[in-house]
C-alpha cells in the first residue's frame, strides 16, 4: 500500500484529506497526500461546500514559512533574503488550486466561482496561516454549528471561538479554526503546520486509517509555544 506525496491524481488514488475522504483512505490501497496549502484551505471551506452555502468566489490570502519551498536551494530560501522580508507568488495560479476546486466540487457539484488565491513567503520557519472570505447570508452562530458538526469526529481539525496565531499548531498534525461574520462575509482562518497536517504528519495520519491503526498514532504532539 502506498502513499503519495506528490498529488497523484490517477483514479485509482484516493485523495488523501481525513476530514473529507476517511472512509475512501480507510479502504484504499493507493493514497495521494494532499499539498500544504491545499489542507489548509480546503479545511476552511469543506463545511460550506458540504451544506451547498459557496454561492458566490472565495478569496484566500495564505502565508506560509520558508520550509514550505522544500530543501532546494533557491534565492527566497536563503536566510538573508527571507529574514525580515515578505513577498507573495504565483497569485491566481498556485498548483494547488486544481486540489481545492477537486474537493468543493465533491461536496457542492457544479461549483462554478473563482477561488482566488494570493499564496505569500513569510519570514518565519514553519506554519501556515489562512485567512478565507466569501458571501455568507447566515449568522456567525450559524457558521460555527455548521463547523462544529462537520468536524465533530475529526481526529486533528477543531474549531476555536478565540483568535488564532501560529504558534498554537507548530510542531503539531492540528488545524484550527477561527469563523467571523461581517457584513454579508464569512471571515474564516485556518493555520497548521505545513511540515505535519500539511505534509508528513497529515501522511502518517492516511497511514493509520489504511493499517487500521489509531488514528492519532504517533501524532499525540504538542505546539512548541508556552
Amino acid at each position: 500500500r502506498l502513499i503519495d506525496d506528490k498529488c497523484f491524481y490517477e483514479k485509482c488514488f484516493v485523495y488523501g484529506l481525513p476530514e473529507l475522504n476517511k472512509e475512501k483512505i480507510e479502504q484504499a490501497n493507493y493514497v495521494a497526500n494532499p499539498g500544504c496549502f491545499a489542507t489548509a484551505i480546503q479545511l476552511a471551506i469543506l463545511p460550506l461546500a458540504n451544506q451547498d452555502l459557496l454561492i458566490d468566489d472565495i478569496h484566500v490570502n495564505a502565508t506560509t514559512g520558508a520550509t514550505g519551498a522544500g530543501t532546494s536551494l533557491s534565492k527566497t530560501t536563503h536566510f538573508t533574503w527571507r529574514d525580515n522580508n515578505f513577498s507573495h507568488y504565483k497569485a491566481f495560479s498556485h498548483q494547488h488550486l486544481d486540489e481545492i476546486y477537486q474537493s468543493i466540487n465533491a461536496l457542492q457539484n457544479g461549483y462554478e466561482d473563482e477561488v482566488n488565491f494570493i499564496p505569500n513567503r513569510g519570514n518565519f520557519s514553519r506554519g501556515i496561516f489562512a485567512t478565507v472570505y466569501t458571501k455568507f447570508s447566515g449568522t456567525e452562530d450559524e457558521a460555527v454549528k455548521i463547523y462544529q458538526e462537520y468536524y465533530k469526529k475529526a481526529a486533528f481539525t477543531f474549531v476555536s471561538e478565540k483568535e488564532l496565531f501560529l504558534k498554537q499548531v507548530v510542531n503539531t498534525n492540528k488545524c484550527l479554526i477561527h469563523l467571523y461574520k461581517h457584513n454579508g462575509k464569512l471571515l474564516v482562518t485556518s493555520i497548521i503546520d505545513n511540515l505535519l497536517k500539511g505534509a508528513s504528519g497529515q501522511a502518517i495520519q492516511n497511514m493509520n486509517l489504511m493499517f487500521d491503526f489509531k488514528e492519532t498514532e504517533g501524532l499525540n504532539l504538542k505546539a512548541n509555544y508556552f
